[in-house]
């Protein structure tokens, strides 16, 4: 049947009127407005957008010549160096997806994923030849094509591949004609979860995805024009937040490190003047306790993203007492990165410093790009009440919501199930509607029936003096069921004791909360600053085995 809805008859959609959506819009316009102005930054090495633009072409330009397109999957295992930012944007404009490859994975690993993911092409960092080299030998039949991406900053490993980045470039045309896609919804990425149980899920971003959240995290972080972005993030992890893209549409720099060091961190600081940065708690907690001679001479504040894990108050604290204007966002994988962020009130600026850290460290309000973030209860999906109080799980709803796991349908409905995204976070709502991560549903801890929240824990352990890092996880009990246990980093030349530590805590918290465990030891953490609590969960087991 006919509509006679007016609104819809001769006005349908059309190329004048309508253009898919896509962060690789954002490199084409800086290209063409600032041509000259300085898009990355990679030690001595210098590109302006014009370059950026041109680089970027010949590699999607090689990449067609050798028959890749779309549907193929290009994967990478490349520090943060100016190679990895091209790839970004040169191998989606080829039409193949982009598969970012986490630089600390072992070798069955990078053979699993390169098979799942039925890579064509591999352009890889000599620096992690060991590893790739062996992932190679482990993968069955046809081997993908192999790009060595030397660089100046770097020298050792082995080179694996039939020709070199630069070499590579050379074959393809600065003038490439690419497209935009046909369709917004086709994928562009490639993310694969850590996988701490069974093989790790391929998160596939979609370009509509890519752009509104390039574009979220402009608005929602208030960033003005031509931001000096300094990489500590890895771009591996969910494509840098989306910030490689989000840079090219803010015509910023990109202030590329190749490995984090907080002296190099300080050092970059000064003499880029950098305005903004991202990371896990894990960052700013190094920069927080550098030496006060590290930061002589910045007389300028930094903005910062803090995110990766929900971060101690004390962290937001000590970030603030160095010139680190934080500001906390919260994601997954799944999500392009962060989604939601704790958005300030001016009111917040008359609160006692700690309690403004408090504050800021919530998950807070959904993203400008996301529809919606909730706490709904995980049985009924019903929300929990606004009483900061009423646990629940953290879901998502919208366009910053990834297309599905690749290849795993079952685990796409799982996650989808009920009309929103399930995170996995168990959090609360507080009276202003602002969410708070209390614990993974991993990581809650029962005793005795009673609810205890790690994290909770692990705020008032940060607060000790002698203590720099923390991680609390259950370890059974025969009489509690499970009671909590705390793994502690001590901060250079500090000294304490389990007792000293415990009465610390006794003295913060109800009773039953205090851990009745201190090991003392450097926590494991993955390469984005997580700690990994798996292994804490393991220890905790044996120790009580031992005992």
């Amino acid at each position: 049947m006919a509509s006679n809805n007016p609104y819809t008859i001769g006005l349908e959609r059309n190329p004048a009127n309508y253009v898919p959506l896509s962060p690789l819009s954002f490199l084409e316009r800086s290209a063409f407005i600032y041509p000259k102005r300085i898009s990355v930054i990679q030690g001595a090495r210098k590109y302006t957008w014009a370059e950026s633009y041109s680089r970027c072409r010949q590699l999607a330009s090689a990449l067609v010549r050798r028959g890749i397109g779309k549907g193929d999957t290009v994967a990478v295992m490349l520090p943060n160096t100016a190679s990895m930012f091209e790839v970004h944007f040169g191998v989606p404009m080829s039409g193949a997806v982009l598969n970012t490859l986490n630089t600390r994975l072992d070798a069955e690993s990078v053979a699993f994923m390169l098979q799942h993911a039925e890579a064509k092409v591999l352009i890889t960092d000599p620096e992690f030849s060991a590893v790739v080299k062996a992932a190679l030998e482990l993968l069955p039949g046809k081997k993908p094509l192999v790009i060595d991406s030397t660089d100046p900053d770097f020298s050792g490993g082995e080179l694996l591949g039939e020709i070199d980045y630069e070499s590579f470039l050379a074959q393809g045309s600065p003038d490439f004609a690419w497209s935009l896609p046909e369709d917004e919804w086709d994928a562009i990425t490639l993310n694969y979860t850590s996988g701490t149980t069974g093989n790790p899920k391929g998160v596939v971003y979609h370009h509509r995805g890519a752009y509104l959240n390039s574009a979220s995290n402009i608005i929602s972080w208030g960033m003005p024009p031509h931001a000096v972005y300094l990489w500590t993030l890895p771009m591996f992890h969910a494509n840098g937040w989306c910030f490689v893209w989000t840079l090219a549409a803010n015509a910023g720099t990109s202030v590329c490190l190749r490995k984090v060091d907080v002296g190099a961190i300080f050092s970059l600081i000064r003499e880029h003047k950098i305005t903004h940065m991202c990371g896990a708690p894990i960052i700013y907690g190094m920069m927080i306790n550098a030496p006060e001679e590290l930061r002589a001479g910045i007389d300028h504040s930094v903005s910062g993203l803090i995110a990766g894990a929900p971060p101690p108050a004390a962290i937001i604290e000590g970030a603030e007492r160095i010139g680190l204007n934080i500001t906390h966002v919260y994601g997954l994988t799944e999500t392009y990165g962060p989604a939601s962020v704790c958005a300030k009130h001016p009111e917040w600026d008359t609160l006692p410093i700690d309690m403004r850290a408090v504050r800021n460290g919530r998950q807070g309000v959904r993203y400008h790009m996301q529809e919606a973030i909730t706490v709904l209860d995980s049985d009924t999906m019903e929300p929990v009440p606004w009483d900061g109080e009423t646990m629940g799980e953290i879901m998502f709803r919208g366009n910053l919501v990834m297309k599905g796991y690749l290849k795993n349908e079952e685990a796409s409905k799982l996650a989808f199930a009920g009309g929103w995204f399930h995170t996995g976070d168990l959090a609360v709502v507080h009276q202003d509607g602002y969410v708070k991560i209390k614990d993974r549903s991993k990581d809650i801890i029962i005793s005795g029936g009673e609810n205890i929240s790690s994290l909770e824990v692990e705020d008032v352990l940060y607060r000790h003096p002698a203590i720099i890092a923390a991680a609390v996880v259950a370890k059974p009990d025969q009489k509690w069921g499970e009671v909590p246990c705390a793994f502690v980093e001590l901060r250079d030349g500090s000294v304490t004791t389990e007792a000293e530590i415990v009465e610390f805590c006794r003295g913060h918290m109800a009773h039953f909360k205090v851990p009745k465990q201190i090991i003392f030891g450097e926590l494991p953490k993955t390469s984005t600053g997580k700690i990994q609590k798996f292994i804490l969960r393991q220890t905790a087991k044996s120790a009580m085995a031992i005992e």
